[in-house]
């Protein structure tokens, strides 16, 4: 359903050259909800650029093995067939075109062959035409050229389709930053391996809990640098009220605890900018960081 409405938002954005969405009803995860299919012609272009390119390569690569497979000779012709809908089944790209098993015959005794038997049948070969499927490219196409904005709001009245999607142009750039944050390697998810797909859910679940205390860490520093004037050193040692999250938790990491005795304890490099964002984020996180006498 989704493919079909976005080979039709396709054709319409052709006529404007922007932004095309419809709207559906869907049932998932047994949660009704509204979803926006977004059709995006900048997407489409980097799309089309991408595959090609790929389509390229992956139909060089299926030519090479077809023509690999006609020169190979097979004892008997069930052998050859099996062969053929076994490469078949494994093309991506393309299909075989009038594919056919050729019997290849000669005369097995010495010398000038007689006017009585017919000629030996020595070994099969397969041969035919590898054809595009163009299908696949614009299936391919059109997924990646689209995107959903998704809400569990049904009604339009508290929030409308074109709400939906300004909130999206509003917040996409905080989003996805967020969500590459769970690619990076310091966030290990890679070293993670789950076989059950209830259990992929339920990181997912915690993961996009994370990222949402995350974002939410992230706004209060920021909000609170804005309210009291105050700055914090980027990567580059440039001061700035609009520091990410990432980078203050990367800046709190060279800070150490020496113990000295059982009771005793200092916490070493603390700098000025550590404290002062400590004292703007509250006394709880002040005496998570204090020194204990």
């Amino acid at each position: 359903m989704v493919h079909a409405v976005a080979g039709e938002l396709m054709q319409e954005a052709e006529v404007e050259a922007a932004l095309a969405y419809r709207t559906v009803g869907v049932v998932y995860a047994d949660i009704r909800q509204r979803w926006l299919v977004v059709y995006s012609p900048q997407a489409w272009q980097r799309a089309e650029k991408t595959l090609q390119r790929q389509h390229q390569k992956q139909g060089d690569t299926e030519l090479n093995a077809f023509h690999t497979l006609c020169r190979q000779r097979f004892t008997c012709e069930a052998d050859a067939h099996a062969a053929l809908d076994a490469f078949v089944k494994g093309l991506k790209l393309t299909t075989v075109a009038e594919g056919r098993v050729v019997a290849h015959t000669r005369h097995t005794g010495k010398g000038r062959p007689s006017k009585g038997p017919p000629p030996s049948v020595v070994h099969y070969t397969l041969t035919g035409q590898l054809a595009s499927r163009l299908e696949a490219h614009t299936q391919q196409l059109q997924q990646k050229s689209t995107f959903i904005l998704a809400t569990n709001d049904l009604s339009e009245e508290g929030l409308s389709d074109a709400q939906v999607l300004d909130a999206y142009k509003k917040d996409q750039q905080k989003v996805e930053r967020g969500f590459r944050f769970f690619k990076d390697p310091l966030f290990m998810a890679s070293t993670l391996f789950l076989k059950s797909p209830a259990r992929i859910m339920a990181l997912m679940a915690i993961m996009t809990l994370c990222l949402m205390v995350y974002a939410a860490l992230e706004h209060r520093i920021r909000q609170e640098l804005v309210a009291h004037e105050k700055t914090f050193p980027d990567q580059k040692g440039n001061l700035t009220q609009y520091p990410t999250a990432r980078w203050v938790f990367q800046s709190f990491t060279g800070i150490h605890v020496l113990h000295i005795g059982q009771s005793t304890y200092l916490v070493l490099n603390l700098r000025s900018h550590h404290q002062t964002l400590l004292t703007l984020l509250g006394p709880h996180y002040v005496d998570l960081y204090a020194n204990s006498g």
